[in-house]
C-alpha cells in the first residue's frame, strides 16, 4: 500500500473569513481531519461527506490524547495511504506544535506539507485594534508562551531580555499565569506603566479586551471574568486600541440576529449583519415550493399579449414565473407585451437581473400602495396578470377589480414551513442563543409561531427583540402576541438593518 500523506493546516485565531484558500482546498479533499479545539467555526463544514473526523483538542487542565499520541495517529493514518488533514487553530508552526508532529512524520519515513495560517498574536491583536509593530513606539515583537509551569525551579524563559529587549510582547495561552507574567516583567525592568491589553476569543464575535497599565491589568482582567483562550499584549501600542478598535465597535457587534428568510434568500440579508458585526443565526422556517399544476399561468404565459399589466409581489414570484418560462421552453422575450409592476425593488431586482424592465414601483411596498399606483394609471377595461403565490392576501386583486379591471390571479408558487425549522428553533430559544429575530413576510411569522405554543410566546422569547420588514408582517406578529421592536418606514432589506442598528444604539 503507498503512504499517504499529512497536510499542518492552520485555520486562524477564529474567524472563518480568514481561513487561506489553500486550508479551505486541503479541508475539502482530506481522507481524514484530525482536528483541535480552537479551529475555526464552521471549518468542518468544508470536509467531504465521507471524511473521517477525530477529534484531538486539548483543555488545559486535561487532554483528548497526549502529544505523543497524536504524532502515533497522524503515523498511522499516513502509513494506511490515507490523506490526512490535522487541523489546528492559528498557525501549526507558532505553538501549534506542528513542528513535533512534522519530526514524527519525518522519522517514520511519511511525507508532509506545512499549510500556515494566521496566528493569534497576529490576526487577535489586529480585531482587537492594536498593531503588534508601529513605526514610532515598536520596532520589534515577541511571541511568547504564557502556559510556563509556575512552579518550576527555573524558568526557560528569558524574562531578563523580553522586559527590556523587546517593545512588544504577545503571550499565548497565559491569562491563568497573568498576575506572575506581571510580576517578572516589572521585577526584571519593565515600565508598571506600560499599555496593556488582553483579548479574549480574539476575531469571533464573542471577542473582549480589557485595557490597562500592566500592574493592574491582573486585577481589570479578573473583575472582567476574561477566560481562556486569552492573549496578552505588552507594549506601547496596546495604547492605540483606543484610537483603532474598529472589529467590536461596529454597531451590531455580537448581537445574535434569527434570519428566517428562505435558504435562497438569507445569504444577502446575512452578509450585510455580518458586516455590521452581527452574527446572522439562519433559519429558514419556510420553503417555497413548486405547484402541482399551472394551468392559469400557462395560459396567461401562452397569451400573454392580451394583458396591459403584469403584477410582481415578490421575488419568489419572479423566481418561479422565470423556471416555468424555462420548463416551457420560453424565456423573458415572451413576457414582452404588457407593462410591468413590481411591489418594491426587491421584487423589482431580479427582474432587472433578467432583462425585465420596471415600469411602477409604489412609493410604499405593500399592496395597497401598489393599487394605488395601478389605480392611478387607469385600470377600467385594462386586463391585469398577478403572478404571487397560492395563498396571499386578496386587497391587491379585489382593489383592481373594483377599478374596473379584468383580474387574472396566477399563482405560481407556494410556502410551506421548512420541516425540521420547529426543533432548531426550540434549541435557539432555550439556549438563549437569540438576541433578534427578523421577519421578512407573514409566511414566516406564521411558521414560528406555529413552532411556539401560543400560551408560552412571551416567556419562550424573554429578552429577543422582534423585527419586521413592514406594517402587514408586523400585524401579523402582533396577533400571534409578539410585541414589534423595530420597523423601518421603508420596507427594504437594507432599511430594515438601518432601523435595527438604531434599535440597538438607543439600547447600548
Amino acid at each position: 500500500m503507498a503512504n499517504g500523506i499529512v497536510y499542518l493546516v492552520g485555520s486562524g485565531p477564529g474567524d472563518p473569513g480568514l481561513v487561506t484558500l489553500r486550508a479551505r482546498e486541503i479541508i475539502g479533499l482530506a481522507e481524514v481531519i484530525v482536528y483541535d479545539r480552537l479551529i475555526a467555526e464552521g471549518a468542518l463544514s468544508w470536509a467531504r461527506p465521507d471524511a473521517e473526523l477525530i477529534y484531538v483538542g486539548k483543555l488545559p487542565d486535561r487532554h483528548t490524547l497526549r502529544q505523543e499520541e497524536i504524532n502515533q495517529l497522524l503515523v498511522q493514518k499516513a502509513a494506511e495511504g490515507r490523506v490526512v488533514c490535522r487541523l489546528k487553530g492559528g498557525d501549526p508552526f507558532v505553538f501549534g506544535r506542528g513542528g513535533e508532529e512534522a519530526l514524527a512524520l519525518l522519522e517514520a519515513g511519511l511525507p508532509f506539507e506545512v499549510v500556515p495560517g494566521v496566528t493569534a498574536g497576529i490576526g487577535g491583536s489586529a480585531y482587537a485594534g492594536i498593531p503588534v509593530t508601529h513605526r514610532s513606539v515598536a520596532t520589534s515583537v515577541a511571541f511568547v508562551t504564557g502556559h510556563e509551569d509556575p512552579t518550576k525551579a527555573e524558568s526557560g524563559i528569558n524574562w531578563a531580555g523580553l522586559a527590556t529587549g523587546t517593545d512588544t510582547l504577545v503571550f499565548y495561552m497565559g491569562v491563568s499565569n497573568l498576575p506572575l507574567i506581571v510580576a517578572r516583567l516589572i521585577e526584571h525592568g519593565r515600565p508598571a506603566d506600560t499599555p496593556a491589553a488582553v483579548i479574549e476569543r480574539g476575531t469571533t464575535p464573542a471577542q473582549r479586551v480589557v485595557t490597562a497599565p500592566l500592574h493592574e491589568i491582573a486585577s481589570r482582567v479578573e473583575q472582567a471574568d476574561i477566560r481562556a483562550p486569552a492573549l496578552i499584549l505588552v507594549g506601547q501600542v496596546a495604547g492605540l486600541r483606543e484610537q483603532l478598535g474598529w472589529f467590536d465597535s461596529r454597531p451590531l457587534f455580537g448581537r445574535r440576529v434569527l434570519v428566517t428568510r428562505t435558504r435562497e434568500q438569507a445569504s444577502a440579508l446575512s452578509e450585510r449583519l455580518r458586516r455590521l458585526g452581527a452574527v446572522p443565526l439562519e433559519l429558514p422556517l419556510i420553503e417555497v415550493q413548486a405547484l402541482d399544476a399551472y394551468e392559469a399561468l400557462d395560459a396567461a404565459l401562452d397569451d400573454m399579449a392580451r394583458f396591459d399589466w403584469l403584477v410582481f409581489t415578490s421575488a419568489n414570484g419572479v423566481a418561479a414565473v422565470r423556471e416555468r418560462l424555462r420548463a416551457r421552453g420560453l424565456d423573458t422575450r415572451d413576457l414582452r407585451g404588457p407593462r410591468v409592476a413590481a411591489i418594491g425593488p426587491g421584487t423589482a431586482e431580479p427582474l432587472e437581473q433578467i432583462g425585465v424592465r420596471v415600469d411602477l414601483i409604489p412609493e410604499r411596498f405593500i399592496a395597497e400602495s401598489l393599487a394605488d399606483g395601478l389605480e392611478a394609471q387607469g385600470m377600467a377595461g385594462s386586463r391585469v396578470l398577478i403572478a404571487r403565490a397560492e395563498e396571499a392576501r386578496e386587497v391587491l386583486p379585489e382593489r383592481l377589480a373594483a377599478a374596473g379591471a379584468e383580474v387574472i390571479v396566477a399563482p405560481c408558487y407556494r410556502t410551506a414551513p421548512r420541516a425540521g425549522a420547529g426543533e432548531e428553533l426550540q434549541v435557539l430559544l432555550s439556549e438563549g442563543r437569540i438576541d433578534v429575530a427578523t421577519f421578512a413576510s407573514s409566511s414566516a411569522v406564521e411558521a414560528f409561531a406555529a413552532c411556539v405554543a401560543p400560551e408560552g410566546i412571551g416567556d419562550a422569547l424573554g429578552g429577543v427583540a422582534i423585527a419586521c420588514i413592514g406594517p402587514v408582517t408586523a400585524q401579523t406578529a402582533e396577533a400571534h402576541g409578539l410585541r414589534v421592536d423595530v420597523l423601518p418606514e421603508e420596507h427594504t432589506i437594507p432599511a430594515l438593518i438601518e432601523a435595527l442598528v438604531a434599535y440597538c444604539r438607543g439600547r447600548d
